[in-house]
């Protein structure tokens, strides 16, 4: 099973293609769960060139952002190999 890591949010390099799946109507809705007390699901990154790099969870990631956290709760990957 995964360890569930902090990471400090300003640590974190969102790729281009995942910049663009980025919806502020799911970012509210994450934000209102985040205020309500919800518990969200870990986000996914990589280590790579001396940062993280976010595989998935950009709205949860933005919603964080937007309440003033200064970490999130991440599971570390692997990056896949070719």
């Amino acid at each position: 099973m995964m360890k569930i890591v902090a990471v400090k949010i300003d640590d974190i390099y969102v790729p281009t293609a995942r910049r663009n799946e980025l919806q502020q109507d799911k970012v509210d809705a994450t934000v209102e769960q985040m205020l309500a007390g919800d518990d969200m699901k870990p986000i996914k990154v990589r280590e790579g060139k001396g940062r993280m790099v976010l595989i998935e969870g950009v709205h949860r990631l933005e919603a964080s952002k937007a309440v003033g956290e200064t970490e999130i709760g991440a599971y570390i990957v692997q990056a896949p190999k070719f």
